[in-house]
């Protein structure tokens, strides 16, 4: 490196020209760097005529920023045509988030080469092999979560053998499980992989597509009868075959089973998976469409409860992803499934599909803080209290007109909720069925969704929506000829009575205990440093309106937003418009309005609101993390639904406790009831976790429990009949959590790997790794293929791009994806986000895989690369004042799933292979390059050969490992076939010596001949089964050795190889 003070006059009076200017104009570095970048001092005429001849290495100073950390940029004091450097590196992030440091240089566009560009999009975009460590790092990079590292390690075990067929992720609550499942769909979204389906409950779906869309920036349609045949009736043939990832409920996928089998899924997700343990049942109606519509297509089943009362349920779902796991329902049952079964043997076989993480295993990245519970008791008035008799007389009925008979349980259900949450609430549905009543009074025609209409008009669950599509095929008592006009109109008379009542009751008691519950809550918060922020849940839309209304006028004027499942109110479409001003031209907006209106909200109520009112379908999906204070203004009957509204605010990233507020009835013994269980059975209120998964995941539907609480109000008519119902309930729930069977769970599912924290932070450090050179490579490659078109920010990672390449590119500012604490800031006003899956990243990166890159000499400056104070780099310290040739190769292999390989092959000219390490550090310096007219040696190309060779040589055997482990599948299900046939004549054998037996003891001639024949019968049985055993076992070998050839043929399919450029190569 050259001493400052041999460095020409000319460059010390440009250094000594831009400093006194940024003193005299105060300039700001940025400002600084963009003057000397666009070379001021020239254009102003007091240039040195000679500057550019004569400039020597530039000296160069540091501006520190964070991205992903902290970001070193270094700024030189000069620009000229040559080319010069500048430099980047990631350092710790303050908050822990990202703790590697990446020292490598981050090269302006002009000290690039094409050849540079061709292989940093090469890299960035390549099909990675399945068991390669930064098969991830795609989807890592687009990803906008901080992400643990055991999620990573999820979905790396989710991707590991391309031939299996599925796996399960079986985590505890809490820890990430939708997180770890988007990561695998946006690796095979970013590969091109794009058939991608969701399969949740039906109350899930805005939640993935929410997820998915913010997190992952991944498009996604929420399909079910309606959108369908909305879709039909726009022209979309096939909602399937859009270029989005479909999500739908299990019920409607298990009806759209045609559908479905004609689709070549990439990978269906399927979350809530315990719904299905009994898929390997017949009667399981969903469980077998499931099976048959998405048979030998990849799975990824989600459920934090893969075990809870039977071995049996693994094998189910072992079955839904895989019917060659295990040989058949009998084999499983003779091995495993009773007192002395080999649990050993079956959790090695477990182990290739299933992966459980727990919560100890993750405080260390994880840290869940408390939940504590308030209860806020209340009285009703007397108009109130008679009010709710009389709609429980009503409900306790044996006939109404008012609803269906076969929806009656489903309305009583909804009416008695509506009663505990507001009286508003409880008009609107009594005013809907007085209508019903009247148009069959009219002899008018009924809507026949009316009911439907009822549950989507007040927001109610997505749940219920779905329970009154099953029960829609009623026989109705419409016709005149069943009516009796007499008690028709007096059941409406008894209808505007309880109207009446309902319109006299101006304010709810409950309402004015929720002012003094928000003071006692906010007070918490404010010993906590906590945020002065509540959300208050309701599962009616009408109570939400009411409460909003009666907290404006009761002390918080200003300070209240709703959130509803529209969200087309007034003051919503404001605060939308509002927002849609701040971020227009940005990628904050999606183009989504029913998405846009969300965000709108959940802002305002971070950034300005206190109180956040929060129907129960709105919730889904929504996360608030700066919020501390969760109110449940009216509790849902299921325990599930009170831990998701909980989790809106208790999860990781909080940094506070949690209070949860409850309110207590007084005047109602149920309602006491059914907060004693919900708080003492299921914890759902304190701790650190809440619910446990195994309790929670115990209840089968949220609906079927709901119903069985309604069966209690409607049935239980005193104090003492409401506790032996509820009594009788809890027994249950003790007799379905059985000590056994958890201990089976810890003893097959549990990983006892006693250095799991250093695997896990080893996949963290490697991820970080990744993370940062992906940052470097994808910022380089950008700021060449974009040189002409935008101006670049290298402090701050932004550009504004100023000529769009192609139509639908807009033009603007863009920063490249956060990660950290930088990532949680709010993103500047018009900003769009550029990552590899934007349409600019699209074109960058495709630009950069075309760049002409012919043969030439690059000038590597190692020099530069010190100078910019990065680590020595031992191996390229050996090759300075050396040359050589190097040539870039992209080997493509075909076997159980695509991969590219990219294959360097470089040596000196003293004769010295280079390895595939030294070529790549070799490309982090910048380089010129220029033309060169001599060719490269023919050892070059023997060599290239000969290490393509080699890599696929590596290619292939890793195939074979994944190719063993499906032998070995096959050959265990082999095994259990036989055993099965083997068991039948066993059995048969038992049954043969039982009646013998029988014979031998006889009281009579005719039961003697009886047995005598049914002896005869199984004799002959048993013959039969003797000669087929040797039949059946030559036809499950004849069908795995069909199977093992089948693989063998893919093994090697076809490879390709590409010679990308071959360069000279010399390092100084």
């Amino acid at each position: 490196m050259r001493d400052p003070a041999e460095r020409p006059h000319g460059y010390r009076r440009s250094r000594r020209w831009y400093a006194a200017k940024a003193i005299e104009h105060n300039w700001s570095r940025n400002i600084l760097v963009m003057q000397i970048e666009t070379r001021l001092l020239e254009r102003s005429g007091k240039a040195v005529s000679n500057f550019e001849n004569h400039l020597r290495e530039p000296n160069i100073s540091f501006i520190r920023l964070t991205h992903m950390g902290t970001v070193g940029i270094p700024v030189t004091d000069h620009v000229s045509s040559s080319n010069k450097p500048r430099m980047q590196d990631l350092h710790r992030s303050a908050h822990g988030h990202y703790r590697g440091q990446l020292m490598s240089t981050l090269n302006p566009p002009n000290s690039l080469t094409p050849h540079h560009a061709k292989y940093f999009a090469w890299e960035l975009t390549r099909r990675r092999a399945a068991s390669e460590e930064d098969r991830l790092s795609q989807s890592l990079f687009d990803a906008s979560v901080d992400l643990n590292p055991h999620q990573i390690d999820a979905a790396l075990f989710a991707l590991q053998n391309p031939l299996s067929k599925g796996v399960i992720l079986a985590d505890e609550v809490g820890l990430g499980k939708t997180i770890e499942a988007a990561l695998v769909l946006g690796q095979l979204w970013a590969e091109r992989r794009r058939r991608l389906l969701v399969i949740c409950p039906a109350a899930l779906r805005k939640q993935w597509a929410q997820e998915l869309s913010e997190k992952f920036n991944l498009p996604t349609q929420v399909l079910d009868a309606r959108t369908w045949k909305q879709l039909r009736q726009d022209g979309i043939y096939d909602p399937l075959a859009r270029d989005v990832i479909s999500i739908m409920s299990l019920h409607f996928a298990a009806r759209m089973e045609e559908q479905l089998g004609n689709i070549p899924w990439d990978l269906v997700v399927i979350d809530e998976a315990h719904k299905l343990r009994n898929a390997h049942r017949k009667s399981n109606e969903t469980g077998q469409s499931l099976k048959r519509s998405l048979a030998g297509r990849r799975k990824l089943l989600l459920t934090a409860t893969p075990l809870q009362n039977s071995l049996m349920e693994l094998y189910g779902l072992s079955s839904l992803i895989d019917e060659d796991i295990f040989g058949d329902e009998r084999s499983f049952r003779a091995q495993y499934n009773n007192t002395d079964g080999d649990l050993a043997a079956l959790r090695r076989r477990l182990q290739a599909f299933i992966k459980r993480t727990l919560r100890r295993d993750v405080l260390e990245y994880v840290p869940y803080t408390q939940r504590h519970a308030l209860t806020t008791p209340f009285t009703p008035s007397d108009d109130e209290q008679r009010l709710y008799d009389l709609i429980s007389a009503y409900l306790h009925r044996d006939f109404s007109y008012g609803f269906p008979q076969r929806q009656k349980h489903l309305v009583a259900l909804i009416l008695r909720k509506l009663l505990a949450s507001s009286t508003e609430a409880v008009v609107a549905t009594l005013q809907a069925i007085k209508a019903r009543l009247q148009k069959l009074l009219d002899r008018q025609s009924i809507d026949e969704e009316w009911f439907e209409h009822l549950i989507e008009e007040d927001d109610l669950e997505e749940d219920l929506l779905e329970a009154a599509e099953d029960s829609a095929n009623y026989d109705v008592h419409d016709s005149a000829s069943k009516l009796d006009f007499e008690l028709l109109s007096k059941e409406i008379t008894e209808l505007d009575l309880y109207i009446e009542l309902a319109h006299s009751i101006r304010e709810d008691q409950k309402s004015f205990a929720l002012l003094n519950a928000l003071e006692q809550g906010f007070a918490r918060m404010s010993g906590m440093g906590a945020p002065r922020k509540a959300v208050i849940f309701t599962e009616s839309r009408r109570t939400q309106e009411y409460l909003a209304r009666f907290l404006e006028a009761h002390g918080h004027a200003g300070k209240v937003v709703t959130f509803s499942g529209g969200n087309q109110g007034e003051a919503a479409t404001g605060i939308y418009q509002r927002w849609l001003a701040r971020y227009h031209g940005s990628d904050r907006v999606t183009g989504s309005p029913a998405i846009d209106r969300r965000t709108a909200l959940i802002d305002h109520f971070r950034d300005s609101a206190e109180i956040l009112i929060a129907t129960e379908a709105a919730a889904e999906g929504v996360n608030l993390q700066f919020c501390s204070l969760v109110v449940n203004y009216d509790l849902p009957w299921n325990p599930q639904r009170v831990e998701q509204r909980i989790g809106r605010c208790h999860r990781y990233g909080q940094r506070f406790d949690v209070v949860v507020i409850n309110f207590l009835n007084q005047r109602n013994a149920a309602d006491q009831r059914v907060l004693e269980l919900l708080q003492d059975k299921f914890h759902l209120f304190d701790g650190v976790f809440g619910a446990s998964d195994q309790v929670l995941g115990r209840i089968e539907a949220g609906i079927d429990f709901e119903k069985r609480i309604a069966e209690i109000y409607d049935c239980c008519r005193t104090p003492q009949e409401i506790d032996s119902a509820f009594a009788t309930l809890r027994a249950e729930l003790d007799a379905d959590i059985q000590a056994r069977m958890l201990e089976t769970e810890k003893l097959l599912l549990e990983n006892f790997d006693a250095d799991i924290h250093s695997l896990l932070k080893t996949h963290k450090e490697r991820a970080e790794s990744q993370l940062d050179r992906i940052t470097r490579l994808f910022w380089q490659l950008t700021q060449y293929i974009l040189a002409e078109q935008a101006r670049f920010d290298s402090n701050l990672l932004t550009f504004d791009l100023s000529l769009p390449p192609l139509p639908q590119i807009a033009t603007g500012h863009y920063q490249l994806i956060r990660k950290g604490e930088l990532a949680k800031q709010a993103q500047i006003e018009n900003t769009r986000i550029y990552r590899l899956t934007h349409p600019l990243g699209e074109y960058v990166l495709d630009q950069g895989r075309n760049a002409p890159a012919p043969t030439a000499t690059l000038h590597f400056s190692y020099a530069q690369w010190l100078e910019g104070r990065n680590p020595r780099i031992s191996v390229i310290e050996q090759l300075v004042d050396q040359q050589g040739w190097l040539q870039l190769n992209l080997l493509e292999l075909d076997s159980f799933q695509r991969e590219e390989h990219l294959v360097f092959t470089a040596m000196a000219d003293s004769g010295e292979l280079l390895d595939q390490e030294t070529c790549e550090k070799l490309f982090q310096l910048c380089a010129s390059a220029e033309p060169t007219h001599s060719a490269p040696p023919d050892d070059l190309h023997g060599n290239a050969r000969r290490q393509i060779d080699a890599a696929l040589s590596r290619a292939l055997e890793q195939n074979d490992k994944f190719f063993q482990q499906e032998r070995e599948k096959l050959d265990a299900w082999a095994e259990d076939r036989i055993l099965a046939a083997e068991q039948a004549l066993q059995d048969t054998k038992l049954k043969l010596k039982g009646l013998k037996r029988q014979a031998r003891t006889a009281q009579s001639m005719d039961e003697a001949r009886r047995l005598q024949d049914d002896i005869r019968k199984v004799e002959g049985e048993q013959r039969r089964q003797r000669q087929e055993i040797f039949a059946v076992e030559d036809e499950i070998e004849a069908r795995r050795d069909a199977l093992i050839e089948a693989l063998e043929k893919r093994l090697h399919r076809a490879s390709r190889t590409q010679a990308l450029f071959t360069v000279r190569w010399a390092v100084s």
